[in-house]
């Protein structure tokens, strides 16, 4: 999937933990990475997201934990 399909899927800023400050969503893709505003987990969507579930992702909270990749690396 590239960033530009994933972003049309993307619901991050329906999650509770969503803040707008004018940066990129699909905070699950490493193109993206953790946001710079979000500082507070408030429940997360990401299981339930077309992209998530379209990449066969497993972890959650991307927005503040980094992308799939970056958090099974951090065991």
């Amino acid at each position: 999937m590239d960033k530009k399909e994933a972003v049309k899927l993307c619901i991050c800023r329906q999650c509770p933990t969503y803040v707008e400050c004018n940066e990129e969503i699909a905070f699950c893709l490493s193109t993206t990475g953790k946001s710079k505003c979000i500082k507070k987990e408030s429940g997360c969507l990401c299981p339930g997201c077309p992209v998530h579930e379209k990449m066969g992702f497993r972890k959650v909270y991307y927005c503040l934990r980094g992308n799939e990749k970056d958090q099974l690396a951090n065991k």
